[in-house]
């Protein structure tokens, strides 16, 4: 398990990590939202198993338990915890029905500049046109969710249960812990998922998976809120984390290598082991996966030299972005599909894709700094912004 990005010393406070790290996860699913583009090699995926996705939820879940959880440590402020969080839950979902339909106008607005309409039949949404009447329906149900818009729906549904995970890990973490892991097996044996429609399967992003990862980050929240770590700090298992990684970017770029572990995956499905321990399925979050982003999730808790690079002045303006994350991934989700689309004209040009990839960063950047400064009656206190 991973140790807290958030510091023990105080809890109230925001740990410049959670931000800065969060805002690189931002800035990496962004650039893998464009795909085709060059800048794509330089992300996290291309060198282990996991990639910002898993890091972004685990980010969520930490600032969740900072965000909301004293607010189950004793009965008499439950409810009002709980009203925060499905207040909060109320406002992604809100942001997710707007976000499909600003994307589909802007992939239309593309298609009329251009003339390629070949963005529209992309990414679920030729069915807005051959099944409206269905689809118009999945959208707000989030059962029809467009392509590379499926974490605010995952996030809003993880919300939703965050009561009862808080009461829970504040009186029975291990349980809590135990009972996460046996669901994540239930899902990956069974295949279970919440279903689609109108289109037969499953949610890309599966709840009942991804909250594994979702409950160890509220726990790393809950705990720092106790001033202590989820997982000390240890040699030994920053040597392991280490040797994990280590091994898991090697696969990627070495084929012998690449090649044996598949063989060996392959015998020990062969011989019985779950398939969901020998795969890649980033729908399951399967065992390889889980490992790489718990593996990374401790060393960048655990080494000194994160907190120090995360504190300077070069890091701030990722930091800028994590801390405004809701409206910066909202953006970015519907400039992406509007970029990809608009890629289909341009092809692969360095000078294009440089053009889409910077300027599209730049306006998030914007975003988030008119977030930050712009002159509001309102002002955010404490952690409760972490949850943003």
């Amino acid at each position: 398990m991973p140790d807290s990005l958030i510091a023990a010393k105080a809890p109230s406070q925001r740990d410049a990590r959670l931000d800065v790290l969060r805002g690189i996860c931002l800035v990496m699913i962004f650039v893998n939202h464009i795909p085709g583009n060059p800048f794509e090699s330089l992300t996290s995926r291309n060198f282990g198993f996991s990639d910002a996705a898993e890091g972004f939820v685990m980010m969520s879940g930490i600032a969740a338990g900072l965000a909301y959880g004293m607010d189950f440590r004793a009965p008499g402020r439950a409810v009002a915890g709980l009203a925060r969080i499905w207040k909060r839950a109320w406002t992604l979902y809100q942001v997710h029905v707007l976000c499909s339909a600003l994307a589909l106008a802007v992939v239309a607005a593309v298609t009329l500049l251009t003339g390629d309409s070949r963005g529209l039949m992309a990414n679920l949404m030729k069915y807005v046109f051959t099944k409206p009447l269905q689809t118009f329906i999945g959208i707000p149900l989030m059962t029809h969710q467009f392509g590379y818009m499926n974490i605010l729906p995952l996030y809003t549904v993880l919300l939703l249960v965050s009561p009862a995970l808080l009461w829970l890990a504040w009186r029975w973490p291990v349980r809590l812990m135990a009972g996460s892991v046996a669901m994540w097996f239930i899902a990956g044996t069974y295949h279970f998922d919440l279903p689609n429609f109108p289109l037969p399967g499953g949610w890309f992003f599966n709840p009942f998976a991804w909250q594994i990862i979702f409950v160890i980050g509220l726990l790393v929240g809950v705990f720092m809120r106790q001033g202590k770590r989820l997982v000390p700090v240890h040699r030994w298992l920053q040597a392991v984390s280490w040797l994990y990684l280590a091994f898991s970017c090697v696969a990627i770029w070495v084929p012998a290598v690449d090649q044996a572990m598949a063989h060996s995956l392959s015998l020990a499905k062969a011989a019985g082991v779950p398939w969901f321990f020998t795969d890649f399925d980033k729908t399951y979050v399967t065992m390889p996966r889980l490992l790489h982003i718990l593996a990374l999730a401790y060393l960048l808790s655990s080494l000194n030299a994160v907190r120090w690079a995360c504190a300077t002045a070069a890091a701030q303006p990722l930091a800028l972005l994590g801390r405004q994350a809701l409206p910066v991934f909202a953006l970015g989700s519907v400039l992406c599909l509007g970029l990809q689309a608009l890629r289909w004209t341009t092809g692969d040009s360095l000078l294009a894709d440089s053009l889409m990839v910077f300027g599209g960063l730049a306006l998030q950047f914007a975003l988030a700094a008119a977030r930050t400064w712009w002159p509001s009656p309102i002002k955010s206190s404490g952690t409760a912004a972490l949850a943003a």
